[in-house]
């Protein structure tokens, strides 16, 4: 009896063995208990779930997260991507002569991925955005790009064409673009918008549509109507940076992170 127990056991250790790897599920990566504490925190104000959900990522796609900064979602995405995907970190240039923030963003980042192997040695670190790199991957092969609370960045430095154009080389046909960005009040002029980090949901359908895409449609995942979006030190006053330090400090707490608009257009 205990003889046939042992060869059942062996038996099935071997076809295990033989198997390939499969992925986590997306509930699994997002429960991982690797991730950093302080990032889970903020999954109330961020809906990693609900929102990838809605951008239709699956674990076979090839993935382009565009400027993932500390890598709030690489945490999520490269385990759910590794077995049967890819996921593509297109962060800052690599320029020596950039800032000394995006430098230290970019070495901490490096760190993280070397530090867990693990779960991300697979990840592609690529380059997106000015002068002169504004092709992470071959034209035509991403299944989907994700950006998160970038587009008033590139409106602020006057990129915002040139990155949307990117995003649409980028994809495959069918491919999907995905958008999560602070939402402006509607009639928000431009100036405002850079000032403040909240852009027009109209301005960003503008710009995905100019650039080829087709609207796919929004969702409020990740609304927030406790945010005014009127504040002294705009987005930047609320959590995670709390820029005014202690000044109303609970008041900004209670008011949680921005409200934001959470967009999917389609490459024909």
């Amino acid at each position: 009896m205990l003889r046939t127990a042992l060869l059942s056991l062996l038996v099935l250790l071997g076809a295990c063995a033989g198997r390939p790897e499969l992925p986590p599920t997306l509930e699994a990566a997002i429960a991982d208990a690797r991730r950093t504490p302080a990032f889970v925190a903020r999954d109330r104000y961020r809906h990693p779930r609900e929102t990838l959900e809605f951008f239709e990522v699956r674990p076979e796609h090839t993935v382009v997260e565009v400027w993932p900064g500390a890598g709030w979602y690489t945490e999520i995405l490269a385990p759910y991507l590794r077995a049967q995907g890819r996921y593509v970190a297109a962060g800052f240039v690599r320029d020596p002569a950039g800032s000394a923030y995006r430098q230290r963003l970019l070495a901490e980042f490096d760190a993280k991925l070397a530090a867990d192997p693990a779960r991300y040695d697979r990840v592609v670190v690529a380059e997106l955005g000015a002068p002169q790199s504004w092709q992470p991957v071959p034209a035509g092969t991403a299944d989907r790009v994700l950006t998160f609370r970038n587009v008033h960045n590139w409106l602020a430095s006057g990129h915002e064409r040139e990155m949307f154009a990117s995003f649409y080389r980028s994809l495959k046909k069918g491919g999907l673009l995905g958008v999560v960005e602070h939402r402006a009040r509607p009639g928000t002029d431009l100036e405002q918008m850079k000032k403040s980090g909240y852009v027009t949901q109209d301005l960003v359908i503008k710009l995905a549509t100019e650039a080829g895409f087709v609207y796919a449609g929004w969702s409020e995942i990740n609304a927030n109507p406790a945010d005014s979006t009127d504040h002294p030190q705009g987005v930047w006053t609320l959590p995670p940076v709390l820029r005014l330090g202690e000044t109303d400090r609970e008041k900004y707490l209670a008011i949680g992170e921005s409200d934001r608009m959470t967009l999917k257009f389609i490459k024909p």
